[in-house]
């Protein structure tokens, strides 16, 4: 929850900074926006880099709005796709990324830290250097965030006698060495020493929680870093304030719409209380929202709807009906969580979530941008071009006869900057969650009086579920909007122009007073004006599409267009020259900007003399429109120049606009088939000769997991005990039988969704599901009676039951105390009669102490016989197993463990980017499947529980040009035929990228295999 807002920038390593922000842009004039400094300013005594009022952050002596998304780069282990993801951020207006670190990858064992591969920091801090992104740093130790135990590393789970997260002397010795390391990679990148978020979602009570944040705290002041703490409070009680372990800047988190995607249109009403909330407990502090939700989870389930629906539970009129709700409260610092998911690869979620943690977000788990991502365009190239909006009063609402309408069926909220007087009156529906349109006037005072507007169209128009921004005195460049009930995308100044784009609905009409100057060159269809006084008012009537130019001089451009074109639209910065300090960062190292319409992606734009060089992604032949200074004459593409089209150049506007085609080489390309499966048995454990010996023995009577075991003889059998935490599971039990020994029974905790499937020596049992059996009902835990069938023991001598477990992770902390030791194993075991000799357990080689595969880390394998061999990695030869194609399941119709592994050799054109996916048979049969590829397990299939069957695999894990080895685990739960499938899919091909991407897929080695 304790957080530190960490500023990063400079062009130098050295002389870099952290404050919970990324990179800030403001496009308004040339100057840089600057704040007096000093006036009034609070800080922390130790930086003034990074200061605040009551409205906003000031940093190095300028306002800004911090506007975030939330980006895990563990769940993306490709560090060179970090880039891609940050140029997307950017790309929409954001200014910085909140990034959680992961304690369970990167202090794996006591004593180890390991900031190799994708648990690097220092990668993602030049990425967002090289992009111009502040970041918000929160390592933890525990995250939340979906993840297993919350983040917190697994050996502390059973080492720690202690409760977690409290002033308890072995937890703190334990998070010392992560908390320091992190600190220790972040110094050099602070904006004047700042920092990370040291904790999430938690509460001051009771003592021993609020003593733990002041240990925390301590570390942190002890050190080189010196930006301000934040804290994210899930609870909106603001404990952080006042009192031990109080924070710097305290933060409340909201996710307003909740977490049902199975009714993705039914809608939760705005929270209507956020402004008098914030004013009755810290005034006097910016409004700040460390998560605001910006998706949803998705849990185990065949009713589990999946992340399409997700994407519209919290959609484009989602994103404009309650982010804007969120603005009209006076909050200027959000993060939205997530901006990108990604994927929870290998033993990396916790119980209620599967493989994928796309979380229905802007940017698809993919990489791909998803149909919410032009909305969220839309409000950040706003944001970024109205700094007047960065320090606002809250004025009143219409509810409070401050703001009239003329129908209260519309809500209508004003926020009004007390330096330039420029006013946001900000419009919903009095009913957020209605689907009624609703068409009102609005009474606003602007500098040149009052007005009741629109004055020449008949209403602003609210359609159902939708919120608009109303501006009164508004500045683009030197110029000055009156007021307009039309949208405003940018506003700032191109080259010597003051250049002004707005956009409406093509069903309705919109309306802006504005005070043109020069000539006015070309004025569109669908618009008519009238003038008086200097102020000519524009009316866009309905039915406009595309883009038309409203005005054009030497002076001024003004362009309208309907609001999916505005979607179409990107602002790429001009950044400044190498020498410049925050070169890259809107406000601080550049105020310059262009318009580009037409391509899927803009990542960024450079001008050079007068050519300006744009770099970008296509998925198809689009028409390029670029609004650029007047002495820009030469355009290229992804470094190829293009031609202009004079004629359409000419339609658009006579002065420094320009069109072309764009169309990419190739969109096309074809996947290979995965077909020359080899196979072998994965489970010789239920083999008569089979000797456990070399097996851990389960031999420990005390456990610091406060959930004990409910029946036995006193032995513990939870995994994490002996350092098999992750995925699978084997557990043995010997025993002497008789005649009399006739069943057995077994609690099994493997968490939610789990299965364990159980033998007497290589019978069949059963199999436990963490289901009920209309699969609808997901346990963590199974207490069952299994009987022995006849001829199935040998009497007077040794028999074993062997317990097949998958670990669905380690749970987050909730209401229960110290949830995250989870008791993941055999709670309880019995014989009808008689008692069990030796237990014996085993898990991936190594435990998390020596564990084999350093590169793709502790969370990777599990105990499968096939994953100690080596099986899933690239490398190992399989040429003397048998061809058997996946979809014919294992020989004979048995249950047990199969491991399938074949190669596929891919060859993309240098250039493409090509997401593609791993895909099942959207079928419900009884059988798991773990999918490695090139060695990762990238995805864990629940055929019988779903949802999910489609598993996207990025390029880097994927070697785009080479042999790649794909290997499927296949788990058949019950003694019946099962038919799987899997192919690869492409899901899009786009021509640009962020370049070449390096692969780091360690081969099989004999090496303690």
């Amino acid at each position: 929850m304790l957080s530190v807002l960490c500023i990063l920038v400079s062009a130098v390593r050295p002389s870099t900074f952290w404050s919970p922000l990324s990179h800030l842009h403001i496009s308004r004039e040339e100057e840089p926006l600057g704040v007096p400094a000093g006036i009034g300013f609070t800080g922390n005594g130790r930086t003034t880099d990074v200061m605040w009022d009551k409205y906003s952050l000031i940093i190095k002596g300028q306002r800004v709005f911090i506007h975030s998304g939330e980006f895990h780069t563990f769940r993306l282990p490709v560090p060179g796709l970090w880039l891609d993801i940050l140029q997307k951020v950017k790309a929409a207006g954001f200014n910085a990324i909140s990034v959680y670190t992961h304690m369970a990858l990167i202090n794996p064992s006591p004593g180890v830290i390991d900031f190799n591969g994708y648990r690097a920091l220092e990668p993602l801090y030049e990425a967002a250097k090289q992009t111009g992104v502040w970041i918000v740093l929160r390592p933890g130790p525990y995250i939340n965030a979906e993840t297993t135990a919350g983040g917190i590393a697994h050996w502390i789970t059973s080492q720690v006698a202690g409760e977690l997260r409290t002033n308890a002397r072995d937890w703190q010795a334990a998070w010392q060495d992560y908390v320091k390391s992190v600190i220790t990679e972040t110094a050099p990148y602070q904006i004047s020493e700042g920092g990370p978020s040291v904790n999430n979602e938690y509460s001051q009570v009771p003592a021993t929680h609020a003593e733990y944040f002041a240990q925390l705290k301590a570390v942190y002041f002890n050190s080189s870093i010196v930006v301000p703490l934040t804290a994210n409070d899930p609870e909106g009680d603001r404990d952080w304030i006042n009192g031990t372990g109080a924070v710097n800047l305290d933060g409340t988190d909201s996710y307003p719409q909740g977490f049902d995607c199975s009714n993705p249109d039914v809608w939760q009403p705005v929270v209507t209380n956020y402004h008098s909330f914030h004013e009755s407990v810290n005034p006097n502090q910016p409004w700040y929202f460390p998560e605001f939700q910006g998706g949803s989870f998705d849990a185990w389930g065949p009713t589990a709807p999946g992340y399409d629906q997700c994407r519209v539970l919290t959609g484009a009129n989602f994103e404009n009906v309650f982010n804007l709700n969120l603005w009209a409260s006076n909050a200027k610092l959000i993060n939205y969580y997530m901006l990108y998911g990604g994927t929870s690869w290998g033993a990396l979620p916790f119980p209620g979530v599967y493989t994928s943690y796309d979380y229905g977000s802007a940017i698809a788990e993919n990489r791909e941008l998803s149909v919410k991502y032009p909305e969220l365009k839309r409000q950040g190239l706003f944001l970024r071009s109205s700094p007047d909006f960065y320090k606002t009063d809250w004025i009143g609402s219409s509810t409070g006869g401050v703001v009239t309408v003329s129908n209260p069926a519309a809500f209508v909220t004003l926020l009004r900057n007390p330096d330039t007087l420029t006013s946001f009156y900000i419009a919903r529906q009095e009913h957020s969650t209605s689907t009624d349109t609703t068409i009102f006037k609005l009474n606003v005072a602007t500098s040149a009086g009052k007005f009741q507007v629109p004055r020449l169209a008949s209403g602003i128009t609210l359609a159902g579920r939708q919120s608009k921004i109303i501006v009164a005195d508004y500045s683009f460049g030197s110029s000055k909007v009156l007021y307009s009930t039309a949208q405003i995308l940018y506003a700032g100044k191109i080259g010597g122009r003051d250049v002004l784009f707005l956009y409406g609905d093509s069903t309705s009409e919109s309306e802006a007073a504005i005070t043109f100057r020069g000539t006015p060159r070309i004025q569109g269809a669908g618009v008519s004006t009238t003038s008086a006084n200097g102020i000519t008012t524009v009316n866009f009537l309905p039915g406009i599409q595309g883009l038309v130019t409203v005005w054009d001089s030497s002076e001024q451009l003004v362009l309208y267009s309907d609001t999916d074109t505005a979607g179409t639209f990107w602002s790429p910065e001009i950044p400044a020259g190498s020498s410049v300090e925050f070169a890259n960062y809107w406000q601080f190292g550049t105020n310059a900007s262009i318009l580009v319409g037409g391509p899927y992606l803009v990542r960024n734009a450079t001008i050079k003399g007068s050519t300006l060089a744009l770099r970008g992604d296509l998925n198809e032949g689009v028409r390029l429109t670029v609004i650029a200074p007047d002495d820009v004459k030469t355009v290229t593409w992804n470094g190829i120049p293009i031609s202009a089209d004079v004629a359409a150049s000419s339609n658009l506007t006579a002065q420094g606009g320009f069109s072309a085609q764009l169309q990419p080489s190739a969109t096309a390309f074809a996947p290979p088939a995965l077909t020359n499966w080899r196979y072998a048995d994965s489970l010789p454990e239920i083999q008569s000769r089979f000797s456990d010996a070399g097996w851990t023995l389960a031999d420990h009577t005390a456990t610091n997991i406060p959930f004990k075991p409910y029946y036995g003889d006193g032995r513990v059998l939870y995994g994490c005990d002996y350092e098999y935490c992750e995925n699978i599971v084997l557990w043995r039990g010997h025993f002497n039988a008789t005649e009399s020994t006739k069943s057995v029974n077994l609690c099994i905790n493997g968490g939610e969704a789990f299965a364990a499937t159980i033998w007497v020596n290589d019978v069949f049992l059963n199999t436990s599901y963490g289901n009920s059996t209309n699969n609808r009902n997901i346990l963590e835990e199974t207490d069952d009676k299994f009987y022995f069938p006849p001829g199935s023991l040998l009497y007077g001598k040794d028999n074993v039951i062997t317990i097949l477990q998958d670990n669905m992770g380690l749970n987050e902390s909730g209401a229960v105390i110290d949830e995250e030791k989870s008791p993941r194993g055999v709670r309880g075991f019995m014989l009808n009669t008689g008692d069990f000799g030796e237990w014996r357990v085993q898990g991936k080689v190594g435990g998390y102490t020596n564990y084999l595969d350093k590169v793709r880390g502790v969370l990777n394998e599990g105990g499968l016989y096939g994953e100690r061999m080596g099986w899933h990695l690239p490398g190992f030869d399989t040429s003397s197993w048998v061809r058997r194609d996946i979809s014919e399941g294992l020989p004979n119709a048995t249950a047990g463990i199969g491991f399938f592994v074949t190669t596929i050799d891919l060859s993309v054109s240098e250039g493409l980017d090509v997401p593609m996916s791993f895909t099942f048979d959207n079928t419900s049969q009884p059988y798991r499947a773990q999918l490695y590829v090139n060695g990762w397990m990238m995805g864990k299939r629940v055929s019988n529980l779903g949802p999910q069957y489609r598993f996207p695999v990025h390029q880097g894990i994927l070697d785009y040009n080479g042999i790649n080895t794909v290997a499927v685990a296949l788990w058949a739960m019950e003694p019946v035929a099962i038919t799987p499938t899997l192919r690869l899919t492409v899901d899009g091909v786009y021509e640009g990228g962020v370049g070449s991407i390096e692969t780091n897929n360690p081969p099989w080695s004999s090496k303690g295999r």
